[in-house]
C-alpha cells in the first residue's frame, strides 16, 4: 500500500507552471505532457504527445515537480512514453530533493546513491519506488541514467507525498475536503460494496430495495439499489431512470459516485430536502455501480495509482462491454437502404437478431444480464458512467460505412444535445473554462458535449442499443481525466458531479407522458406505438399503458395506435416548464376485432356494433364494386382500341 497520497499530475491538481524539465525536443514532449496515464493523440508530432522527453540523451536530464508546500515525499511512480509509433522509457532513476530549487540532495540508499528502477520491455505499466527514508522537501527531481537502447529519455509520472502538517494521518486532514457531504468517501471493492448498499437500506428501508439482475463470469453478483417511495414495483404514470457504472472495471470514479447518491438521497430525504423528496415520489430511480466487478477487483488489487491505463477494463473474459450489445444501427440502416419505401422500416423496438441469442454467442454474461434488465423495466432516460475524459457524448455512438469518425445524429439529436448540455453544464470542472484538456483532444470548443459517433465509432454500444432496443435515452458520461483517483479526490469529485447528477435525473420529467387506455374497458393497452409527427423514432406504451416521451418544448401531433384498435391523434403541447405535459389517449377498437372478442367470449353482439359492422361491410362492397367496374372499364376500352386497330389495318 502507499503510504502518501498522490500530488495529483494525473488528476491535474499539479498544474503545468509547477512542472519543469532540463530540456525537452519540442512543445509536444515537454514537461507538462509528463503526467502518469496521459495519452498521445494517433498522430505523433503534433502539441498532445504522450511524455515528457528530452532533447538530449545524457544523464544530466531532469524532471522537477514544485509541490508548493513542504511535503513528505514518499514515492514516485513511472511510465514510459504513450505512443504508437514510438518506444521510449527509462529504465533506471536517481531522485534529487530541494527546498529552494538551487541546493539539490540526492536521494540516498544507505551510504551510496540510491537507484530506483523503471520500466522494462514495455512503455505503460506503472512502477512503483519508494524512497528509503521518506524525506521532507519542497521540490523533486527525477535523474534518468539509463533508458531503453533504441529509444530515447520519455517519462510520465506521479509523485507520492504529504503534506507535513500532518504527515502521519494524512487521510484524516485531507480526505473530507472537498464536500461538507459526510459521506463513505473511499473506494469500496465487492464486499464493502455490498455492506455499504446494506446499510443504506437498513437506513433508509422505506424507500430502498436492493436485488440483483445476474452474476459476472466469477459469479460476483451485480447489485441494483432502487430508490422510490414505493419500491419494489413500477407504478403507473411514474418514469424509470437508470444509472449504470463501471462497464469499465477500472473506470472507478462513476461506481464510487453511485454509492455517494445512494447515501445522499437517503439522508436528504429523511430530513426532508423538497427537492429530493420530489424525486424519490415521482420517479423510479434504478442505480447500477458496478456492471463490470470482475474488472474492478483487478484494478482495485493493483490500486488507484498502479492499475494503468487498461488492467481491469475489460471482462474476465477479456471483452470490451461497450461493443459487445447488438449492433442494431447497421441493421436498421441496412433495410432502409434495400426498402421501397424507407418510411416503412421499423425505427424502434428493433429485435434483436437470431445469431446474437445463441449460447454459442460472444454475449458476455454481464452484457445478457443488463438486456435482459432493459427488458423488464420501461426506462425513459439513463447515463453511463465512464472515466477518462471529461466529455458527455450522445447517440449514435456507431457511424455509417463504418467510418472512423462522422458526426451521426439520431432522430432525437435536439433532446440528446439537451440532455448532454444539462450535465456538462452543471458539473464544476466541464464548465470552468480555465480548465486544462485531459489528454489531446479540446472538447470545450464543443461546449463539452459531442456526438460518440463524432468522437470516435462504437459498434454495439450500450446507449445506440438502448435507443434502438427499448423506449430509453441515454448519454455517456466521461467523468474525470483520471480513470482511478485516489481517494482523497473523490470529495471533490463528488462536488463537482452533485449538482449534475441530480439535475439529470429530473430531466426525466420532460416532454409529454399519458396512459392510453381501452375505451370500453379503461384498461392500459400494453405495446400501442406512439409517433410524434417529424420524429422518425417511435416509442411503445408499458404493460400498464402508460408512456413517457422526452420532447424539447413545443407543439407536437401525436399519433397512437394499437394492434386491433382504431388510431387516434392529438395535439400536445410541451412548455418550458421542467415537468412533463400529460397527455392521454382513449382508443377505440376496431369493429372487426370487438367482434371477435365478443365472439370468443359467446356473448351477444349489442345492436349498435352490428349496425356499425354491417355499415363497415357496405362501405368495403362498395368499394369493391367501384374497384370492379373500374377494371372492366379499362378491359372494355383496351378491346375498343384493339379492334379500332385492326380494322384500321384492313
Amino acid at each position: 500500500k502507499l503510504n502518501c497520497p498522490p500530488l495529483g499530475l494525473e488528476s491535474l491538481r499539479v498544474e503545468d507552471n509547477q512542472i519543469q524539465a532540463s530540456s525537452y525536443q519540442r512543445t509536444g514532449l515537454g514537461p507538462h505532457r509528463g503526467r502518469l496515464n496521459i495519452q498521445s493523440g494517433i498522430e505523433d508530432g503534433d502539441l498532445y504527445d504522450g511524455a515528457w522527453c528530452a532533447e538530449y540523451k545524457d544523464k544530466h536530464q531532469w524532471f522537477e515537480v514544485d509541490a508548493i508546500h513542504l511535503t513528505l515525499f514518499t514515492g514516485v511512480i513511472l511510465q514510459g512514453r504513450n505512443s504508437i509509433w514510438s518506444w521510449d522509457w527509462v529504465e533506471t532513476y536517481k531522485i534529487q530533493l530541494s527546498n529552494d530549487s538551487v541546493k539539490w540532495q540526492i536521494c540516498m540508499n544507505g551510504t551510496e546513491e540510491a537507484i530506483f528502477q523503471g520500466n522494462k520491455h514495455h512503455p505503460e505499466p506503472p512502477v512503483l519506488g519508494l524512497l528509503p527514508v521518506p524525506t521532507v522537501a519542497r521540490y523533486i527531481r527525477i535523474n534518468p541514467q539509463s533508458w531503453y537502447s533504441n529509444g530515447t529519455i520519455c517519462l510520465r509520472a506521479e509523485i507520492l507525498g504529504c503534506r507535513v502538517n500532518d504527515p502521519h494521518n494524512i487521510y484524516s486532514s485531507e480526505q473530507n475536503q472537498g464536500s461538507k457531504d459526510d459521506l463513505d468517501f473511499r473506494h469500496h471493492n465487492y464486499k464493502e460494496m455490498r455492506k455499504l448498499m446494506k446499510s443504506v437500506t437498513e437506513e433508509c428501508p422505506d424507500i430502498t430495495h436492493v436485488y440483483t439482475i445476474g452474476r459476472s463470469y466469477t459469479g460476483l453478483k451485480l447489485y441494483v439499489m432502487e430508490i422510490s417511495d414505493n419500491p419494489g414495483k413500477h407504478e403507473l404514470g411514474e418514469p424509470e431512470f437508470r444509472y449504470v457504472a463501471g462497464m469499465h472495471g477500472n473506470e472507478a470514479l462513476g461506481r464510487e459516485l453511485v454509492l455517494n447518491l445512494m447515501q445522499y438521497m437517503c439522508r436528504e430525504y429523511k430530513k426532508g430536502n423538497q427537492r429530493i423528496v420530489r424525486l424519490v415520489t415521482e420517479t423510479r430511480i434504478h442505480l447500477l455501480p458496478s456492471m463490470n466487478p470482475d474488472g474492478y477487483e483487478e484494478a482495485y488489487k493493483k490500486g488507484s495509482e498502479l492499475a494503468g491505463w487498461a488492467d481491469g477494463r475489460y471482462s474476465f473474459e477479456g471483452i470490451d462491454l461497450n461493443h459487445n450489445f447488438p449492433d442494431l444501427n447497421n441493421i436498421m440502416w441496412d433495410a432502409q437502404e434495400y426498402a421501397a419505401d424507407p418510411s416503412k422500416v421499423p425505427n424502434h423496438y428493433i429485435p434483436i437478431p437470431e445469431y446474437y441469442t445463441k449460447e454459442d454467442a460472444m454475449v458476455r454474461a454481464e452484457t445478457r444480464a443488463v438486456i435482459s434488465w432493459m427488458q423488464d423495466i420501461p426506462f425513459v432516460l439513463s447515463a453511463n458512467l465512464h472515466g477518462g475524459e471529461l466529455v458527455v457524448t450522445y447517440p449514435f455512438d456507431c457511424t455509417r460505412d463504418w467510418a472512423p469518425q462522422e458526426n451521426t445524429p439520431t432522430a432525437d439529436d435536439g433532446f440528446f444535445r439537451w440532455l448532454a448540455s444539462v450535465y456538462a453544464s452543471t458539473n464544476l470542472v466541464m464548465a470552468n473554462p480555465d480548465r486544462r484538456i485531459c489528454h489531446y483532444e479540446d472538447f470545450q470548443r464543443h461546449n463539452n458535449i459531442i456526438n460518440g459517433g463524432a468522437w470516435h465509432t462504437v459498434p454495439g454500444s450500450m446507449n445506440d442499443f438502448s435507443y434502438l432496443h427499448t423506449n430509453c435515452f441515454e448519454v455517456t458520461v466521461e467523468l474525470s481525466c483520471d480513470k482511478f483517483p485516489h481517494m482523497i479526490e473523490l470529495p471533490m469529485e463528488w462536488e463537482n458531479n452533485k449538482e449534475s447528477l441530480l439535475v439529470y435525473m429530473e430531466q426525466v420529467h420532460r416532454g409529454i407522458k399519458g396512459v392510453i387506455r381501452d375505451k370500453m374497458t379503461k384498461q392500459g393497452i400494453p405495446d400501442a406505438v406512439i409517433k410524434v409527427d417529424g420524429h422518425d423514432h417511435d416509442i411503445r406504451s408499458a404493460a400498464d399503458g402508460d408512456y413517457w416521451r422526452l420532447l424539447n418544448p413545443g407543439e407536437y401531433k401525436v399519433m397512437v395506435w394499437a394492434l386491433g384498435y382504431l388510431p387516434s391523434m392529438r395535439l400536445c403541447h410541451v412548455g418550458m416548464q421542467p415537468n412533463p405535459t400529460l397527455c392521454d389517449f382513449i382508443l377505440m377498437k376496431t369493429p372487426v376485432q370487438r367482434l371477435k372478442d365478443i365472439q370468443a367470449k359467446g356473448g351477444k353482439i349489442p345492436q349498435d356494433l352490428q349496425l356499425r359492422i354491417r355499415a363497415m361491410r357496405l362501405r368495403k362492397l362498395r368499394a369493391s364494386t367501384k374497384a370492379i367496374n373500374r377494371r372492366r372499364e379499362g378491359q372494355r376500352l383496351q378491346k375498343r382500341r384493339a379492334r379500332a386497330v385492326t380494322a384500321g389495318r384492313i
